[in-house]
């Protein structure tokens, strides 16, 4: 079995595909840099006095007409029939700030996790694009019946297959986290404020790029299972986008309640460690039907085990179907 898979692995390597899919992907992680690079830096003076002059008019404003404004909101609010939000939740007019015009300074903190939480899309999908076409290549092509003449267990093949399109991205997924973490810090540090960054923070982002890279795997993994059922890159392509758009955008849209069980929330909610999602619910009163948007929360343990059991159902029906059907 190791042989076996060492031999994939040089396979997998060797495939221009995969060249040109990890050289794009590594393309986009820069691209990511460079794009928080520019949102992280600072106002240029002319843009500092706009903001400046733009606080210091709704600052005088405030002093000028505020207790107005207050007064005329809570005339408003008492005209207004029930139900309706407190008085302080509707007539709340804080003094401004000067920190609330212009662009606020940004934070290691925020902006890190949000970063890997994207990068780890990309890389699935760059796992799953090269893992499909990994085993629909050597379907389409007959390479696969050759391979079988020289190791007829077909099982051990697929594991094979399986094992080095997992291995191949691990590291894939590491260097790639590695670079937009570190890289996001260099950038910050310089930039912004890196100051919150504390040992439990670097702990729970080594811990969210740990998850990403092992999605990753199991990306490239379900995505060679997707190529041998289908046998054809382009048509295992076609499957996942169709997904993303019918039922993850139509699907999940109209049905909210049914989002626990969207392959998406789930990869949040396993990446991120617990993720929300928002859904409507709506009651009947005396005066009609109120509509209220409330957020829920997705466990972490609900997502690692909703993608553990998908993993195990498309990885076995993939085995059998390797097992018992034709290759030629």
């Amino acid at each position: 079995m190791i042989r076996l898979t060492k031999v994939e692995l040089r396979r997998l390597i060797a495939r221009r595909l995969t060249v040109i899919g990890l050289a794009g992907l590594f393309l986009i992680t820069l691209l990511l840099l460079v794009a928080t690079w520019f949102d992280a830096r600072p106002l240029s003076e002319v843009e500092q006095r706009r903001a400046q002059e733009q606080f210091e008019r709704a600052h005088q404003e405030w002093a000028e007409r505020g207790d107005e404004i207050r007064a005329q909101c809570e005339a408003d609010w008492k005209a207004q029939p029930d139900p309706k939000p407190s008085v302080e939740e509707m007539c709340t007019y804080p003094e401004p700030r000067l920190e609330e015009f212009g662009k606020p300074q940004a934070v290691f903190t925020q902006i890190a996790p949000e970063l890997l939480h994207a990068t780890t899309y990309f890389l699935a999908f760059a796992a799953f694009l090269i893992g499909a076409s990994f085993l629909a290549a050597e379907f389409s092509s007959g390479a696969i019946g050759n391979w079988l003449t020289f190791e007829p267990r077909r099982l051990r093949v697929y594991g094979s297959k399986l094992l080095a399109a997992a291995l191949g991205f691990v590291p894939v997924a590491a260097i790639a986290l590695a670079i937009v973490l570190f890289g996001t810090y260099l950038i910050i540090d310089r930039l912004g404020d890196t100051t919150s960054a504390t040992g439990k923070v670097w702990g729970d982002l080594l811990a969210l790029a740990g998850r990403a890279a092992l999605t990753t795997a199991a990306a490239a993994v379900l995505g060679s299972v997707t190529g041998l059922l289908l046998r054809h890159t382009a048509a295992a392509i076609g499957v996942v986008m169709g997904y993303v758009v019918l039922i993850e955008g139509v699907f999940g849209s109209f049905l909210e309640k049914a989002q626990p069980w969207l392959v998406r929330l789930n990869v949040d909610a396993f990446v991120l460690h617990g993720t929300q999602y928002n859904v409507t619910e709506c009651r009947t009163e005396s005066d009609g039907t109120i509509c209220d948007f409330v957020q829920k929360s997705l466990s972490f343990e609900h997502g690692a085990w909703y993608l553990a059991a998908l993993f195990v159902v498309l990885v076995l029906l993939g085995g059998a179907v390797f097992h018992r059907r034709d290759v030629n």
